[in-house]
């Protein structure tokens, strides 16, 4: 099964050409199995936009709940609908069952963002099939991964690190959230939902953030190039936003987009490319962007190639938010 919705020009981004000319740059955002799926389900409900929406699953039941707009059934021979039983074996033969339509699915992306929970088998086996795919389009592409807690088991967890593996062998950034640090610091009495949902914010905010760094005409302009200049065939990546207010706000935001306990790679130290947006309202002054600025210079490689970009924007009033991506620690 696989059903697709006619393109709509508002889902496209803008990259402004030499000459003034526009020309539209299609993000899309796959979800790979029953964790990735969810996760865009979460984006959808919080109203990300700018992207288009692919869940992509071998279990068709839950194919069938999923909210994008797309919906793509893999290895519908080999698993008659079901899932694939926590066999990546079973994931990866699926995608390779139906790569012809993975390839029509992803055609036409400038970038692909593949969102996977890493140690069962969708998301595991389909996830670097489908990376692949994505690379060979020519399309710039991320992957924004889960690994599972350690409750899951040590086989879960041997799965999910060969899966990195695999991905890393095809994306151009891979950005990993490990689950087990989701216990470091939620609340003892934090519901489970609310728990993933705040591993899944961490995609969330990665879309969003790329979202308004392309969309969003700014003060010092970032588009399109600078990320893919940032991004490309970079192997790990960290990137983190914050909003602040009040006092020191721009400081803070900085601290903590630089700083997120649930990234595998938490710190930028060592970072050979990094990429830094900062928003604020009309009350944003120089100096704020200054200090922000220094201090995710000072955290980044000496010799890291730095773009940098502000935007204002009069809805952000009172507060500062600041998106860093940072890449290259596997080059340094």
């Amino acid at each position: 099964m696989i059903e697709f919705v006619p393109e709509d020009s508002r889902s496209r981004l803008s990259i402004e050409l030499e000459g003034g000319d526009a020309s539209p740059a299609m993000i899309k955002v796959v979800g790979i199995g029953g964790g990735g799926c969810n996760a865009v389900n979460r984006m959808i409900s919080a109203g990300v936009r700018g992207v288009e929406y692919i869940a992509c699953n071998t279990d068709l039941q839950a194919l069938r709940r999923a909210s994008a707009p797309a919906k793509m059934q893999i290895g519908s021979r080999l698993t008659k609908g079901l899932g694939a039983g926590a066999d990546p074996d079973v994931g990866r033969n699926a995608a390779l069952e139906d790569q012809d339509k993975l390839a029509a699915a992803l055609k036409g992306a400038d970038m692909v963002f593949l969102a996977a929970g890493l140690g069962g088998g969708t998301g595991s086996g389909a996830g670097p099939i489908i990376a692949k795919i994505a690379a060979e389009s020519g399309a710039l592409t991320v992957a924004v991964v889960t690994k599972p807690f350690e409750f899951e088991g040590k086989k879960r967890m041997r799965q999910a690190e060969r899966a990195a593996r695999e991905l890393r062998e095809h994306v151009d950034t891979l950005i990993t959230i490990p689950n087990q640090r989701l216990l470091s610091f939620i609340e003892r009495h934090t519901p489970l939902n609310d728990s993933f949902k705040i591993a899944d914010d961490v995609l969330l905010q990665a879309i969003q953030g790329i979202s308004d760094l392309i969309n969003c005409p700014g003060e010092i302009n970032l588009d399109f190039a600078d990320v893919k200049k940032i991004m490309s065939d970079m192997g790990r990546a960290l990137m983190g936003t914050a909003v602040a207010e009040g006092e020191n706000r721009a400081v803070h935001a900085a601290q903590a987009a630089i700083s997120s306990p649930l990234l595998e790679d938490a710190s930028i130290e060592g970072a050979r490319g990094v990429l830094i947006n900062i928003t604020g309202g009309n009350d944003l002054t120089l100096f704020e962007v200054n200090e922000a600025a220094e201090i995710i210079q000072q955290a980044a490689d000496p010799d890291a190639e730095i773009l940098f970009g502000c935007v204002s924007d009069e809805r952000m009033a009172g507060s500062v938010k600041v998106t860093v991506i940072a890449t290259g620690f596997d080059r340094a």
